[in-house]
Parts: structure tokens; C-alpha cells; sequence
């Protein structure tokens, strides 16, 4: 079931989604998601998993950074087939959400696989405009669907979807609205797969690195136990807890190598090695 999309009014409730929204809406030439997404015209808006090959960084000197490039999109594909393993068995029949779509990336991934219909999400109108013309162009746009909408409050039917994602998401929200949100959404026995950055409890406040992340992209990133309370208040049950953390490490130190580094690359490796700053898989039934 889709809807209508809500007046931006009543997407944008507060303040802070109001930033949220026009950071990403002001960051259409971002080079890393850019870049990155026309080496096969697939586009994410999250990070990468696996080791590196080391041979991209060797060879003729015009060409390496096309091959960093190459390398990159590879690991952040790589990261979002992982995201896929987890939902479980998904048939033609079912219906997914995309919580925090992006450019769409993902939900394309989940249509080729699984062959259902994905509706992803966003407050940001720039995000949805660009990933419903990639889902035209792949001439999927009948059963890949992004709307203009908090992820909060979708107005889709209670029920609705076999299994919701968020990739990378989640430091936007409020934890538990958001859990309440979806518990609505997915039928009996559905499943909720989420990959985020989570501040590590054990170590206190927040560490500098970790602040510093919060800073560059205008979040809130929300301690490892805050996702578990608000999961079992909500009646998702983890089934399957994963630390990428060290997975995730190669990435970030091939981009710190790249020509679209940012600079906040030595905050996260920081963040990361220092144990201030997890990077998880957390998959969780509706029960």
C-alpha cells in the first residue's frame, strides 16, 4: 500500500528535522556519494565493509584514483548485501520499507534480489526526487516507490511490510518513536534490520571522536544500549547482534587515501580504535 505524500508541513515537525532536512537537501554535490555511485550508476548513502585490495593503491598514477573509487563502491555495496542477508525470507509478495532512503541504493538492491515491492522514506524532497529517477530510468518505478516523508510517522498501514530497514538512519530519531513507528508497521513475525554508528556505554560520556561525527553531519548519535531499550519496549526482539566495527575499519582507511575525503575520516578511524564508537548489525522481530 502507498500513499499520498503529507504536506512538507506536517514531514518537518520540528527544528531540528527542519536542518536535517536541508542539510541534505544543500548537499546535492556531494563528491563521495556521487562518485562513488556512477561507477554503475547504483547509489548509497552509507559506508563500507570488508578488507581493501591493496593493489588498487599500486599501479599507473592516473588511474588510482578511479580505482579507489571502484574500491570504495565495491565495500559499500558489499555493506548493504550484508544489510540484505538479514532481513530473512523475503517473497515477491511482500512489501519492505526503506526507513531513510536516501538515493535509493538500497532499495534497488532489494528489488533485484527479492523481486517485491520497496517503498522508501526521507525528509529530504532532493533525496526523493533523485532516487524515484533512478527507479524510472531502471524502469522499476511501479514497485520501487520513494516518498516525501518522516520516517516517524509514514502513514503507511498498520501491519503494512514483511521487514523495515534503516541504514545508517537512526542518529536522526528519536529511538523510541521510531521503534513504535515500525513495531506498527511490520506484521507478526516481521523483521527490523538496522546498520548504525552507536557511542560505546562502557566508556561514559561521549568521546571527542565521536562528537566530532555528531558535529559534521548534523546528528545525534545515540549510545550502544539506548537501541536495545527501545527495541524491547517496542516488542522487537533481537535475534541476530552484529559488531562490524572491524570490518568497517578498512573503508574509512582507504577513503582517508581518496581525492573526496572529507576530513572526517580521522575522527571516525579514531572513534573506531579507540572503542568509543561501535559500528552494528542489529536484527530484531516483531513479536
Amino acid at each position: 500500500m502507498t500513499t499520498t505524500p503529507s504536506a512538507p508541513a506536517a514531514v518537518l515537525r520540528t527544528e531540528f528535522q527542519k536542518a536535517v532536512a536541508a542539510y541534505w537537501n544543500t548537499n546535492q554535490q556531494d563528491p563521495v556519494n556521487l562518485r562513488l555511485g556512477e561507477v554503475d550508476d547504483l547509489y548509497h548513502h552509507h559506508y563500507g565493509l570488508g578488507d581493501y585490495d591493496p593493489s588498487v593503491l599500486e599501479g599507473p598514477a592516473a588511474t588510482r584514483e578511479q580505482r579507489i573509487i571502484e574500491e570504495m563502491h565495491r565495500l559499500e555495496t558489499a555493506q548493504a548485501d550484508v544489510l540484505l542477508d538479514h532481513l530473512g525470507a523475503i517473497t515477491p509478495q511482500d512489501r519492505l520499507l526503506d526507513g531513510g532512503s536516501g538515493r535509493g541504493g538500497t532499495s534497488v538492491m532489494a528489488h533485484q534480489r527479492f523481486g517485491c515491492a520497496v517503498d522508501g522514506v526521507s525528509i529530504s524532497e532532493y533525496q526523493v526526487g533523485f532516487a524515484n529517477e533512478q527507479a524510472r530510468k531502471r524502469g522499476i518505478d511501479e514497485s520501487v516507490k520513494f516518498h516525501f516523508r518522516n520516517m516517524l510517522d509514514t502513514g503507511f498501514a498498520t501491519a503494512s511490510r514483511r521487514a523495515i530497514w534503516t541504514n545508517e538512519t537512526t542518529m536522526y530519531v528519536d529511538l523510541f518513536e521510531l521503534f513504535g513507528e515500525f513495531s506498527r508497521l511490520l506484521e507478526f513475525g516481521g523483521r527490523y534490520v538496522c546498520i548504525t554508528g552507536c557511542s560505546n556505554d562502557v566508556k561514559g560520556l561521549r568521546s571527542k571522536a565521536v562528537s566530532r561525527i555528531d558535529e559534521h553531519y548534523t546528528c545525534n548519535i545515540h549510545p550502544r544500549s539506548t537501541y536495545f531499550k527501545a527495541l524491547a519496549a517496542n516488542g522487537l526482539t533481537p535475534i541476530s547482534v552484529v559488531d562490524l566495527t572491524p570490518a568497517t575499519i578498512p573503508y574509512w582507511e582507504l577513503r582517508a587515501k581518496s581525492e573526496v575525503a572529507t576530513g572526517i575520516e580521522e575522527a571516525f578511524l579514531t572513534a573506531y580504535k579507540e572503542g568509543s564508537f561501535h559500528y552494528l548489525l542489529i536484527a530484531a522481530d516483531r513479536v
